[in-house]
């Protein structure tokens, strides 16, 4: 028995060695195979590492002429000039519709104070009562608060909100009531001094 099991166990080495060959030559190959394909490839990445190498002196070159022109520019702008001030005043919950006070602010935008009081003295709208006064407290706020003369300024801005709405009802016939809203403003002024 002993015998046998050296002959099998020979027999299987031999079996082994046999079927090894083959399959060392068959990995040979493969590896053999893999080698070129291994060196062209090692050999094409050292190329791609050198062409952005060459690049890269350009690119520092360009950031240092990047960093440069924002300096020049910024000595070559000269200091904008100062904004003229704005004179601010503002009258709310005005018992007048929005809709008939912005026909006469309409009117007097963009006007010299002195035309716009003409203008509103002898209008026959009531809003022109309201936005008289209004702008007549523009125009000392600018005498009082910013040291402006009042009677050199201009309409630069008038605005006409809306503001909340009374609700009313009427009485009328076979016992019915109808709707009556009574609406508000409001309405805000800038001035600015005029410009010779």
């Amino acid at each position: 028995m002993a015998i046998e099991k050296k002959q099998t166990s020979k027999s299987a080495e031999t079996g082994k060695a046999s079927g090894d060959e083959p399959g060392k030559k068959k990995d040979g190959a493969k590896k053999a195979a893999k080698k070129p394909a291994a060196k062209k490839a090692a050999a094409k990445k050292p190329a791609a590492k050198k062409a952005p190498a060459k690049k890269a002196p350009k690119a520092k070159g360009e950031k240092a002429a990047k960093t440069e022109t924002p300096a020049k520019a910024k000595k070559a702008a000269p200091a904008p000039p100062p904004a003229p001030p704005v004179v601010r005043a503002s009258a709310r919950y005005v018992r007048i519709a929005p809709r008939k006070a912005r026909l006469i602010a309409n009117q007097v935008r963009g006007m010299h104070i002195e035309q716009a009081r003409a203008l509103l003295q002898f209008s026959p709208r009531g809003a022109a009562v309201d936005i008289q006064k209004l702008i007549d407290s523009a125009a000392a706020n600018a005498e009082n608060n910013h040291d402006l003369v009042g009677d050199e300024m201009r309409i630069s801005s008038i605005t006409v909100d809306e503001g909340p709405t009374l609700r009313r009802y009427r009485p009328r016939a076979l016992g019915r009531a109808t709707p009556i809203n009574k609406r508000t403003s409001h309405i805000a002024v800038a001035l600015t001094p005029a410009e010779d």
